[in-house]
């Protein structure tokens, strides 16, 4: 992706990059900027918004090690929630920085109340916009952008790009190179995904069976709601499982407790909903669990590839009931392909679902997968008038 678009960036141009999460692209937008980067100006240079706290955090540290080689100091800022604002502003008031990474919320903050300058900015890149769509976080982003000169880069960076995302794209880049990084396989080879039927079965005790057999070095199990992930780390807790919890109603100063519990291997298992999740890089995670298919089918994709990477073997498991069936075949279709398990005799078995699997349609048609997940919401929408 990097030698694909860097040329791109340095010259320039308005950008929209598709990109699935881990492919590079933080240092597609950082390095054009340090190589661009005017360090004897006191102005502010880029902007650069992330919706998390953890992934704004995962970009200031990347910047930094880019900081870190250039003979000239580089002012590196990380505007987040949750830190001292009123420290931020005393440093404003002597020095502003070169660049400027945070949350929108808290960039925003600072720039209304005048004590952070980007008026001269002369990049602003979006990251994980679907996200920050999907947090509620763009009308901030409008606002910082409105902050903005007219004259200056913007890019945006997104593993989808919902439509719900182009009156923005529209309003603020001029003539965008649109890049897509197509991947050969939606999944990893790497990983090895299985389907397990729920029918008949008591899903709590079942997916505390999964655990004694899966031996993981860290396990997330994927909910699709908080009342779910509550019920879920009580039952598995009371197992007597180490198990973490991470969902939207988790205070800011509790998750990053758990999150550098985590880091400690105080925990073999992770109960999270989808949205708290993407916000966070956890490494070494040998398995995922699929409580249920996710109510947006974009997510599955996201859930499933946070295990098999870097080249590691990892295992994906999900959980269906016969109402998933359409589903499951629309996954199908993005060429997402199932191993049916069941486990039998203490252990995992193959299995040959014959209804499901009878009129199996071959075709791999990768279909858009932000698409498949408004065809799922349309019809869930549809089923309740």
């Amino acid at each position: 992706m990097q030698d694909k678009l860097i040329p791109i960036v340095l010259a320039g141009r308005d950008l929209v990059g598709e990109s699935k999460t881990g492919s590079g692209k933080t240092h597609t937008f950082l390095l054009p900027i340090f190589q661009q980067l005017d360090e004897t100006s006191d102005s502010v240079q880029a902007v650069i918004t992330a919706p998390s706290r953890e992934l704004a955090t995962q970009i200031y540290q990347a910047a930094r090690q880019i900081a870190a080689h250039s003979e000239v100091e580089v002012r590196v800022v990380n505007y987040v929630g949750g830190t001292d604002k009123a420290r931020q502003i005393e440093k404003l008031a002597s020095n502003q920085p070169h660049i400027v990474i945070g949350t929108p919320g808290r960039i925003y903050d600072l720039v209304k109340s005048g004590d952070l300058a980007i008026h001269k900015a002369k990049t602003f890149v979006v990251d994980e916009a679907d996200m920050t769509l999907d947090m509620g976080f763009l009308e901030t982003v409008d606002k910082i952008a409105g902050s903005l000169p007219k004259d200056l880069q913007f890019m945006v960076f997104s593993a989808t790009i919902p439509q719900k995302l182009q009156p923005f794209l529209k309003k603020y880049l001029s003539n965008p190179v649109m890049e897509k990084i197509k991947t050969k396989t939606v999944i990893s080879d790497t990983i090895d995904n299985w389907l397990i039927s729920t029918k008949g079965r008591d899903k709590n005790a079942q997916i505390y069976q999964l655990t004694q057999l899966m031996q993981p070095y860290l396990a997330m199990i994927f909910v699709n709601t908080k009342t779910r992930a509550d019920e879920l780390h009580s039952y598995l807790t009371a197992q007597g499982l180490k198990v973490a919890k991470i969902h939207g109603d988790i205070a800011p100063r509790e998750r990053k407790r758990i999150m550098n519990q985590v880091k400690n291997l105080d925990f073999e298992y992770i109960v999270a909903t989808d949205l708290a999740a993407r916000g966070i890089d956890i490494e070494g995670v040998s398995h995922v669990i699929n409580d249920a298919i996710p109510q947006d089918l974009s997510f599955f994709v996201h859930r499933v590839g946070r295990t098999g990477r870097n080249g590691l073997p990892g295992t994906a498991i999900t959980l269906y009931q016969p109402s998933d069936d359409s589903d499951i075949r629309e996954l199908e279709k993005l060429g997402i392909k199932f191993t049916p398990k069941m486990v039998k005799d203490g252990e995992f078995q193959d299995t040959y679902d014959r209804d499901r699997r009878a009129n199996r349609e071959k075709k791999q048609d990768k279909l858009d997968i932000e698409m498949i997940g408004l065809v799922k919401k349309k019809r869930k929408s549809q089923a309740g008038l």
